[in-house]
């Protein structure tokens, strides 16, 4: 049990017989009345996210969530390979648990899978990955009304907005938080 004080950004609890990942809180202490944490909670196993209001000071259980690094091989329908790459035992994913990360597995990333009581609850993607542009539409000289972006495509399908300097077959790096452009590799 930990005081809901103790909060992290990323830390797991379990409230209410699910599994929750902290996406963000806010302590607040208005000027009256007692405090509280507002919280945003992602539910592991269903990747639904909530807000929740804790009142300061209650506790709340700690989810022990095992990290395990393996690397991404390939899917197969409707499910995705990974290897141990210590052992090299091969688990396999549902794409249910996988939903926003699928647009961003690549053959060869290594990802942290989360285990919970024996139960894959999902994977953890490094903050940013590099990928190489295999489709981008030409840049028109004086087309800067729109931001001076473009759309390209990456290795895995996923479209994103790049700045027009952008080319095919040039390395770029993406944040897969959000999705977005955000260097050269």
């Amino acid at each position: 049990m930990i005081n809901v004080n103790d909060i992290k950004n990323g830390m797991t609890i379990l409230y209410e017989g699910n599994v929750y990942q902290v996406i963000e809180f806010q302590h607040v202490k208005p000027g009256k009345g007692s405090a509280f944490v507002r919280t945003k909670l992602k539910n592991l196993r269903t990747n639904s996210t909530i807000d929740i209001t804790f009142n300061a000071g209650i506790k709340i259980e700690k989810a022990h969530v095992t990290k395990t690094e393996l690397q991404y091989l390939y899917n197969q329908g409707d499910m995705y390979v990974f290897m141990d790459n210590n052992t090299y035992e091969q688990i396999e994913i549902h794409k249910d648990k996988l939903e926003n990360e699928i647009k961003f597995l690549k053959e060869g990333l290594n990802v942290l899978v989360m285990n919970y009581e024996g139960e894959i609850i999902g994977i953890d993607l490094p903050e940013k990955i590099s990928y190489k542009v295999i489709e981008t539409e030409q840049a028109v000289k004086g087309n800067t009304t729109s931001g001076a972006l473009k759309d390209a495509t990456i290795e895995t399908g996923y479209t994103l907005k790049v700045p027009l300097f952008i080319n095919e077959g040039e390395e770029i790096i993406v944040t897969t938080r959000d999705g977005k452009y955000s260097s050269r590799a």
